[in-house]
């Protein structure tokens, strides 16, 4: 078993429960952690036989972009299913962080993780 990582990818997205979210977007950063069989490939050094990162964050960045969604576990959930959908891995944990949310306060961002089985989408 191994580990594919990819951080920190930004995108600019419309998605929250308010309308100016919606009409003036916003920052997010996500973060993947892909669980599959590295054997082969740590052997072959061949691209097809591992997950390729740029089609993972190709398939993000769409997934990103397709909809706009009200919650943070929304936009989570429908990543991990259409990256589950095209690759073969065994699990996933996805962290969402929305930069600079709308709150009465100074923060960062606010970050969702949620974890994620194959099963979970059969």
């Amino acid at each position: 078993m191994g580990i594919i990582r990819l951080n920190n990818m930004s995108f600019y997205g419309y998605h929250g429960v308010y309308d100016f979210e919606k009409e003036q977007g916003t920052n997010f950063e996500i973060d993947l952690e892909l669980f599959t069989s590295l054997a082969t490939s740590s052997k072959s050094d061949n691209i097809e036989d591992t997950i390729n990162y740029e089609d993972v964050y190709e398939l993000v960045k769409k997934s990103f972009g397709s909809k706009s969604y009200f919650l943070l576990e929304k936009l989570a959930d429908s990543i991990s299913k259409s990256i589950f959908n095209e690759h073969n891995i065994e699990k996933l944990i996805i962290r969402v962080r929305k930069i600079n949310a709308p709150l009465d306060g100074k923060l960062d961002s606010v970050e969702i993780e949620l974890k994620r089985k194959k099963s979970d989408y059969v």
